[in-house]
């Protein structure tokens, strides 16, 4: 595979370039809007082509680490993103993580459990009054989906959600892009971009996301590190790509510098 760094900013190729020299890569990726475009359906998401197969090929690289860390579920995430076997997994916004076959499932005290049903419940009444709103369920939370709903059925929906709901101690909630996420679990990717950089002993981190919950991760990156947005909108990372249609091109690049180190 050959990297074509055009149409990326000079100012990151250069910032890759100089990235994947240091000894021990950290690629952790967002999915959905990175590696995959937003689609209507949650579970209709999949990776463009030319992202999954340089992301599968960094897996394979000695001194490269690859790692999805994504709102979704554990579980849905595995589903739609078929991770290669050797990427690591933070799940539920930093909630769930997956280091490998020894990693313990996330566990809910009797109280987190009571709360997330007593949030469960308050939501599904008020899906079931804002047509085309959907719900997810998620080890640690719950998710309100918008996308298709009309633009004041969806503000509605996310208004009456946090006037039910923000009353509630030890529930948070974070927005996206149409999407109102709910937790008994306080948790970030911000937290879950650490927890990788610590297992892996990383020396430097790639990171790419195209949301605003992606902004804790990017405020989690240090001076040698390489933050990415993907897409329009306010944020910290130092980098900015207009699409996931270019995040191939992005870690062809990396696939490339990292084989030209080894």
């Amino acid at each position: 595979m050959t990297a074509d760094p055009a149409g990326l900013p000079a100012d990151l190729i250069a910032a890759v370039e100089r990235l994947c020299r240091t000894p021990r890569l950290l690629v952790a990726m967002d999915f959905d809007g990175t590696m995959a475009p937003l689609v209507p359906l949650a579970g209709d998401a999949r990776p463009l082509p030319a992202a999954a197969d340089a992301f599968a090929a960094l897996a394979q690289l000695p001194g490269t680490t690859t790692a999805l860390i994504s709102g979704r579920a554990l579980a849905s995430l595995r589903r739609v993103a078929s991770p290669p076997r050797e990427a690591l997994l933070i799940g539920s916004h930093g909630a769930e993580v997956w280091l490998g076959p020894d990693a313990r499932p996330l566990t809910l005290t009797e109280d987190q459990a009571r709360l997330l049903g007593q949030a469960s419940a308050l939501l599904r009444d008020i899906a079931g009054e804002h047509p085309g709103t959907l719900l997810e369920e998620k080890p640690a939370g719950i998710v309100l989906h918008t996308r298709m709903a009309t633009d004041a059925v969806a503000a509605a929906a996310v208004e009456q959600a946090h006037l039910a709901l923000d009353a509630l101690p030890g529930v948070y909630l974070s927005a996206g892009k149409r999407v109102l996420e709910v937790s008994v679990v306080r948790a970030d990717k911000g937290q879950g971009l650490r927890t990788l950089r610590d297992a892996v002993h990383a020396t430097a981190v790639l990171f790419a996301g195209d949301d605003v919950t992606d902004e804790h991760g990017f405020s989690a990156l240090g001076p040698e590190d390489v933050g990415v947005k993907v897409g329009s909108g306010q944020t910290a990372a130092l980098f900015r790509i207009d699409s996931p249609e270019a995040v191939g091109p992005l870690l062809e690049l990396v696939l490339d510098s990292r084989r030209t180190r080894g």
